[in-house]
């Protein structure tokens, strides 16, 4: 039942993602426990290294340059403020840091070669690593695995149909290319979507068929439901019902059996009990501290607790996969190329993102 595949189509998915809900539940948390400790959660923390300014127009985002919302700016954080975060997130449980920089791609130079070394001083506190930069060649790719890079975050967000609805200054093809070159190292990929963005419920089939049939599978996929910010065009977006992330969750799980399904953006509107379901049905990781990037998120204690009601334990660093090695800078074999690649830029518009850059401009 929980064999890996690698051909679905949106059909196949559908009729999982439609059957009815205790038959999903059943299968997904047969496949769940036959490939992972239905008691085993990991806990990571997102943590925003650079915040704001970002020039990119997705219409979920409060981080781009072009709406006007409550978010404050901040410089690229500094080497020892990051590992002060990353011990406070240990203490506290968490196995992995996930590093975010409000960036469209990586540039070579002096805020990479910093953040190379943000990579290479986590992994020596034996934590996971994640980055999430953009977009990313595969000499970058290189010197961050070098560093010590556990894994590489890059979401789809939707479908490819849909894509072209929620952003306009990259394509489609972009997010596959830097998974491809991620994939020439020795990175694990983590890569999903956002749900609740005014997509149909083919659009959610749509990406996991994109993400499906990537071989080898992502070996993480967060299901986010969409938090709405104010001041971006997404802002009135009703909240998705806790039963859509349950079949959301379910459906990944059996899709990609091996994979951590992250149930990250969102949880703040779900009930212990909605989370609890979210569990049964497959998810194994959810992003503790009091947000995520920039939006709210449930207090670790709150998480901690949820966890002794419902007998869960934090997974241990590097159960899944070896524990990188770090190269130091100085003994670095891949070395700044000063690229500067040429990333898509489709020539068209949305018109609600552009209604939220003018209503900034006002």
């Amino acid at each position: 039942m929980g064999k890996t595949k690698h051909n679905w189509t949106k059909e196949d998915i559908l009729a999982v993602y439609n059957q009815p809900l205790m038959e999903l539940l059943y299968q997904a948390a047969t496949i769940h426990r036959e490939h992972h400790d239905p008691n085993t959660v990991q806990v990571s923390t997102l943590l925003s290294i650079k915040t704001g300014g970002c020039p990119e127009d997705c219409g979920y985002c409060p981080q781009a340059a072009r709406y006007h919302t409550p978010i404050e700016g901040n410089d690229l954080m500094s080497v020892q403020q990051v590992k002060a975060q990353a011990l406070r997130a240990k203490s506290t449980g968490s196995s992995r840091v996930c590093m975010g920089a409000a960036w469209r791609n990586v540039k070579d130079g002096p805020e990479f070669d910093q953040v190379l070394e943000m990579v290479r001083t986590i992994n020596k506190l034996d934590m996971e690593v994640c980055c999430t930069l953009g977009m990313l060649t595969e000499n970058q790719a290189k010197r961050l695995a070098e560093a010590g890079l556990y894994a590489y975050n890059h979401n789809l967000d939707s479908s490819e149909a849909y894509y072209k609805e929620v952003i306009s200054t990259r394509g489609f093809e972009d997010r596959l290319k830097t998974i491809d070159n991620v994939r020439k190292t020795n990175v694990t990929v983590c890569s999903g979507g956002i749900i609740g963005m005014g997509e149909k419920i083919e659009d959610r089939a749509g990406m996991l068929v994109a993400l499906s049939t990537l071989n080898p599978q992502p070996e993480s996929v967060p299901i986010n439901a969409l938090v709405a910010v104010e001041g971006t065009p997404l802002e009135d977006q009703e909240p998705v019902s806790i039963w859509e992330m349950v079949r959301m969750v379910a459906t990944t799980r059996i899709v990609m059996p091996e994979t951590q399904v992250r149930l990250s953006a969102g949880r703040t509107q779900m009930t212990r009990e909605g989370q609890a379901m979210c569990f049964f049905a497959g998810a194994n990781s959810i992003f503790a501290g009091d947000k995520l990037l920039t939006t709210p998120n449930p207090d670790v204690h709150e998480d901690m607790e949820m966890f002794e009601v419902l007998g869960l334990h934090p997974q241990k660093p590097f159960l899944k996969h070896v524990h990188p090695q770090t190269v130091d800078a100085e003994n670095s074999q891949y070395q700044s190329l000063g690229e500067n690649p040429k990333w898509t830029r489709p020539e068209h518009s949305i018109a609600r993102n552009e209604a939220a850059r003018k209503a900034k401009n006002r």
